[in-house]
C-alpha cells in the first residue's frame, strides 16, 4: 500500500507530504501493540551437546558439580575451547568436587599454566602421599604387590595443539570422574588414582582453537576448501616455537615437556593414554600398532597387555556401528614419543588417533564429520581404558614388577656395562646432557681422575660414566644405540636419537676391563669454568670460540656497544699474572683502544659470571705466538641483523627451530618475515639486513625478486640455505651445486625380484629418516671454529644428496666414505651419500651463500652442529 502511495504523490509536493503524514500514523497504530520490531532469525547450526549427552547413563550425576556448559555458556562441542576456559572449568571442578585436587605443575613459554588433577576417591586424599610412596618402592624393587593396589592412570590430551578433540572432551571426562554416582565410578576410583592432564599442548591448543572460532559461521560448513579447515602458517599442532611436543619426551628442550616429564617420574603411572587425530578421511586408530616396528627395549608382554585393552575399545565401538583400525600405520619405535616413552619404563603407553574435522564440521569419504562426534570418541575410548585396565588390573600390576625384574637380568647379561661421555673443551655441551640425565633419573657418576678408554682421555670433571646396570637400562640403551640394521626399515619418526652424538661429545661404550680404567666416586662433581677476574688495566681481553656459549657472549657484548674483533687465526697472549694462553681461530678479542662503553669492565664481568664463558685479560697487544693483536687478520664483528624466511611454503619446524636456537641459546632477535615480504623488508631503507637464513620450503619468488636477492648478496650480505632451500640457490647459480635427482635414487635400486606388494617397503628404502652420519670437516675453515675433531656427527632428515667441487675452498665438509653411523639408512642410499656435499660455500661479489644439507637445529637438541649457524652468522666475514 505504501508503495502505491508513494507513486502518486511523486505528482506533488502537497501529495507528498499528505503521503508522509499519513505513513507515519499509520506505522505508529500498527506498533502501537509492540515495543520492539521482532526480528527474524536464521536457524543455527548447533555442534555441540550437553556434557551428559556424551557420558553413560549408567550411572547418575550429582548436581552439585557444574557441568562445562554452566560455566563456558555453551555445549561441548559448540565452540572450541580456549586453554584459559580450559583451566577455569578445571579449577571450578576442583572447588566443588572432594575427589580432586587440582595443581600447577608448571608454564608454557607464553606463561600458559600446565595443570594436572589428581582424582580419587574422598577417603584416599589424607593417604594419597603414601600410596605414590609405596607404589614408586615397588617399581624400583620389582616386588610384586597385592591385587588390591592401586592403579596409577595418566590420562594425557591433544599434544598437537590442532588435534583438539582431546582436549575437549577432557571437560566431560573431568566432569564424569568428579561427578558420577554408582559401582562404576566407585570401582574405578575407591582404590586407583587418575592423573588427569587436559591439555599438553595449551599454546598450541589456544592458536587453533583461535582460528577454528574465528571462521565459525551460524552455519557450519563442511567444504574441506572452506578457510576453517585450510589453517594458516604456523599451525595450532606446535608450541610456541612450532615444535612438536610429541617428538619431545626425551627431549625435553621445552618447559611443558619437563613439567610433565616431572610428574611422569614422581608418579610412575601403570596407563598413560595419549590422544591424538589423524586425517579427516582416515576413522580411529588404537595401539597395538605394527609389532614389529616397536622399539626393541619394549617387551612384548606390554604389547600383549595393550592388545588385551585393545578389546575393550573395540567392543565399545561395535557397540556404536563405529569405524576403526588397529595393528597398522603406526609404530612405537621412537622413544621420545608419548605412547613409546613410557613403554621403557615398565608402563603401557597408549596412542589414540581420531579423524580429525580441523573445524566444527567437515566432508569426508565416511560422511560428514562433525567436531562433537570426534570429541566423543575420545570419550569413549577413555572410558574403555579405564575399564580395560581394571579388567587386566592384575596383570598390569604383575607387568610392573616382571617389567624391572627382567630389566635387571637383562643388564646383568649385557657386556656393555656403561659409557663414559665426556669433553676436554666445552663444559656447556657437557652440563646439557647431563642435564637431560638428570630428568630422566638416569644414574650416573663423575669420573674423578684422568681416565684413557683407547685413543681417547676423559678428564677428571669433564666427562661422567652412565653405568647400564641401574633401572633405567632400557632408556640408557637406547640414547647410546648404534644400530643401523632393523627387523622392520618403515619408520613413523626417526630412527635413532644417539645422545652422546647429538651433542657431539666424546664417548665409549665399556666392558668390564674399560669400565676398571675409569676412576670416578660418588660425590664428585663435574668441573666449572674457571672465571678470571677482569683486569681494568688490561690492554685487551678476550675469549675461547670453543665454549657453547660464546655466541651468546658475543651477542651480549655487541648489544652493550663493545667494539670487538674475531680472530683468523690462533694465537697466544699473555695475561696478567703473566701466564701465556692461546686462543684457536674464532677467538673473540676486546681492544681497550677502540671506542669502548665506559664501564667496560662490568659489561664484561657481569656476561661472564651469567654465561660462564671465562675473559682472559691480556697485559700486552705483542703475542709471543700468532698475529698481535691490532693485526688486520683480527677482523670487526658487527652486531647482527638476520631475517629468517618463514610462512606459507617454509618448513614451521625448522623455522621455529632457527628461532628458538637464536632466542634461548644466543640472545638473537631474528626476524621472522613471511616468503611474500623478503623483497619489500629489503627495500625498507629503515633496516639493513645482514644475514637472510632460507629453511626448508617451497619458494616462489618473481624473477625480479630473485634478481632483488642477487644484488644484495653482491652488495656483501650473507644467505643461508639449509636442506631443500639449497635447490632454489642452486637453480639461480648462487651455489656451483648439483642435487641428485629422483631418477639417480631410483636406478640404485633392484626392482627385477620385487612384487607389486614391496612398493611401500621399496619406498621406504629409498628414504632417510632420521639417522646420523659423520661427515669431515676443515675445521681452518670459519664455518667450522670452535670445533676441535676433524669430523663431526650431523642429523640427516632427507634423502636430498648435493654434489658440489672439491675446492677446500667452497666445500669445507663431505660426508665420509662410510657415513653411516647410526639409524637406519639402505646401503644403495649410504652408497649415494658417501663423500658428497655436506657444507658448501660461494663468494658473490661482496656477499656469501652458505649451504648446509642437513638441519643443524633439529628439534633443538642437536648441540653437536648448533656452532655451524652461529659461526655463519658471527664469522662469515673471513669467508673468501
Amino acid at each position: 500500500m505504501l508503495v502505491n502511495l508513494y507513486k502518486c504523490a511523486q505528482k506533488s509536493r502537497l501529495a507528498l507530504a499528505t503521503t508522509l503524514a499519513f505513513s507515519a500514523l499509520t506505522l505508529g497504530a500498527f506498533n502501537s501493540n509492540n515495543a520492539y520490531a521482532t526480528p527474524i532469525t536464521v536457524t543455527p547450526d548447533v555442534g555441540g551437546k550437553p556434557v551428559q549427552a556424551y557420558l553413560p547413563d549408567s550411572v547418575t550425576y550429582n548436581p552439585a558439580i557444574p557441568t562445562p556448559e554452566s560455566v563456558l555458556g555453551a555445549n561441548i562441542g559448540e565452540w572450541h575451547v580456549r586453554h584459559d576456559q580450559l583451566v577455569d572449568y578445571m579449577k571450578r571442578l576442583a572447588e566443588t568436587s572432594d575427589r580432586i585436587t587440582i595443581e600447577e605443575t608448571g608454564r608454557t613459554h607464553e606463561n600458559r599454566p600446565l595443570v594436572l588433577l589428581t582424582i580419587t576417591a574422598p577417603k584416599n586424599r589424607n593417604n594419597l602421599d603414601a600410596m605414590r610412596q609405596a607404589h614408586i618402592e615397588a617399581m624400583e624393587s620389582g616386588k610384586s604387590v597385592s591385587d588390591n593396589a592401586p592403579l596409577v592412570f595418566y590420562m594425557g590430551y591433544s599434544i598437537h595443539g590442532n588435534e583438539p578433540s582431546g582436549s575437549n572432551a577432557s571437560l566431560a571426562l573431568a566432569y564424569y570422574l568428579a561427578a558420577a554416582q554408582g559401582d562404576e565410578i566407585d570401582a574405578l576410583l575407591n582404590n586407583n588414582i587418575v592423573l588427569f592432564d587436559p591439555s599438553f599442548n595449551p599454546d598450541g591448543l589456544s592458536r587453533f582453537a583461535q582460528w577454528a572460532n574465528m571462521h565459525k559461521g551460524k552455519q557450519l560448513v563442511a567444504d574441506s576448501r572452506h578457510r576453517e579447515h585450510d589453517e594458516g602458517w604456523p599451525s595450532g599442532r606446535t608450541n610456541h616455537y612450532w615444535f612438536d611436543l610429541n617428538r619431545d619426551w626425551l627431549l625435553l628442550a621445552h618447559p611443558e615437556s619437563q613439567a610433565r616429564i616431572k610428574q611422569f617420574h614422581k608418579w610412575r603411572p601403570h596407563v598413560l593414554t595419549d590422544f591424538h587425530e589423524m586425517g579427516t578421511d582416515s576413522t580411529y586408530f588404537f595401539q597395538p600398532g605394527v609389532r614389529s616396528r616397536k622399539n626393541p627395549m619394549t617387551p612384548d608382554e606390554n604389547v600383549t597387555l595393550t592388545e588385551a585393552l585393545a578389546q575393550y575399545h573395540a567392543a565399545a565401538f561395535d557397540a556404536q556401528g563405529k569405524l576403526y583400525f588397529t595393528e597398522e600405520a603406526f609404530d612405537d619405535f621412537y622413544a621420545g614419543k608419548g605412547s613409546t616413552y613410557p613403554d621403557l619404563h615398565g608402563s603401557i603407553g597408549i596412542l589414540f588417533e581420531q579423524a580429525s574435522s580441523r573445524g566444527h564440521l567437515q566432508s569426508s569419504i565416511n560422511g560428514e564429520l562433525s567436531f562433537k562426534d570426534t570429541i566423543a570418541n575420545q570419550i569413549t575410548t577413555s572410558l574403555s581404558t579405564f575399564k580395560g585396565a581394571l579388567a587386566n588390573k592384575a596383570a598390569i600390576l604383575d607387568h610392573q614388577s616382571n617389567f624391572v625384574e627382567s630389566t635387571k637380568a637383562q643388564a646383568a647379561k649385557d657386556e656393555t656395562v656403561g659409557y663414559v661421555v665426556g669433553t676436554n673443551t666445552d663444559l656447556g655441551r657437557l652440563n646439557a646432557f647431563v642435564a637431560l640425565l638428570e630428568q630422566h633419573n638416569i644414574r650416573y657418576d663423575v669420573v674423578n681422575k684422568a681416565s684413557k678408554v683407547g685413543d681417547t682421555t676423559y678428564g677428571a670433571g669433564h666427562a661422567v660414566y652412565i653405568p647400564t646396570n641401574q633401572p633405567q637400562y632400557r632408556l640408557v640403551k637406547s640414547i647410546f644405540s648404534t644400530q643401523t640394521s632393523f627387523e622392520n626399515n618403515t619408520f613413523y619418526d626417526v630412527s635413532t636419537w644417539n645422545l652422546a652424538l647429538a651433542f657431539n661429545l666424546d664417548y665409549s661404550p665399556l666392558d668390564k676391563g674399560d669400565a676398571r680404567d675409569v676412576k670416578r666416586a660418588d660425590g664428585a662433581l663435574l668441573s666449572t669454568n674457571a672465571l678470571n677476574p677482569i683486569q681494568k688495566n688490561a690492554y685487551a681481553y678476550g675469549f675461547s670460540w670453543q665454549h657453547y656459549y660464546a655466541p651468546a657472549m658475543l651477542q651480549t657484548l655487541l648489544e652493550a656497544g663493545v667494539k670487538v674483533r674475531s680472530t683468523e687465526k690462533s694465537f697466544s697472549a699473555i695475561q696478567y699474572d703473566n701466564s701465556t694462553t692461546t686462543l684457536p681461530a674464532g677467538s673473540i678479542v676486546i681492544p681497550k683502544g677502540l671506542n669502548q662503553p665506559v664501564d667496560l669492565e662490568q659489561i664484561i664481568e657481569t656476561a661472564q659470571s651469567q654465561l660462564r664463558v671465562p675473559v682472559h685479560s691480556f697485559k700486552s697487544g705483542l703475542t709471543p705466538m700468532g698475529n698481535d693483536l691490532g693485526s688486520r687478520s683480527m677482523a670487526p664483528v658487527t652486531p647482527p641483523q638476520v631475517l629468517i624466511v618463514g610462512g606459507e611454503g617454509t618448513s614451521e619446524y625448522e623455522v621455529g627451530e632457527i628461532w628458538h636456537y637464536f632466542d634461548t641459546k644466543v640472545g638473537l632477535a631474528g626476524s621472522i618475515v613471511e616468503q611474500q615480504h623478503v623483497g619489500r623488508a629489503l627495500a625498507d631503507d629503515s633496516i639493513s639486513y645482514t644475514h637472510i637464513i632460507f629453511p626448508s620450503g617451497r619458494y616462489t619468488f618473481s624473477d625480479s625478486e630473485k634478481t632483488q636477492l642477487e644484488q644484495w648478496i653482491k652488495a656483501g650480505g650473507v644467505v643461508i640455505g639449509q636442506k631443500s632451500a639449497i635447490r632454489l640457490f642452486a637453480e639461480n647459480n648462487w651455489l656451483d651445486v648439483e642435487l641428485i635427482s629422483r631418477d639417480t635414487i631410483d636406478s640404485a635400486f633392484d626392482e627385477s625380484n620385487l612384487t607389486y606388494g614391496d612398493g611401500a617397503s621399496l619406498y621406504a628404502r629409498k628414504l632417510v629418516a632420521g639417522a646420523v652420519f659423520e661427515a669431515n670437516i676443515d675445521v681452518s675453515h670459519p664455518l667450522f671454529y670452535g670445533y676441535d675433531d676433524d669430523t663431526l656427527p650431523l642429523f640427516k632428515t632427507s634423502n636430498m644428496i648435493v654434489k658440489g667441487d672439491k675446492s677446500p675452498f667452497t666445500t669445507p665438509a663431505r660426508y665420509t666414505d662410510e657415513p653411516l653411523m647410526a639409524g637406519f639408512s639402505d646401503n644403495a642410499m649410504v652408497a649415494l651419500i658417501a663423500q658428497t656435499t655436506a657444507v658448501t660455500t660461494n663468494k658473490m661479489g661482496r656477499g656469501v651463500v652458505i649451504g648446509f644439507t642437513d638441519n643443524t637445529q633439529f628439534r633443538g637438541y642437536w648441540y653437536g652442529t648448533n656452532k655451524m649457524l652461529a659461526n655463519a652468522i658471527y664469522q662469515s666475514h673471513f669467508i673468501r
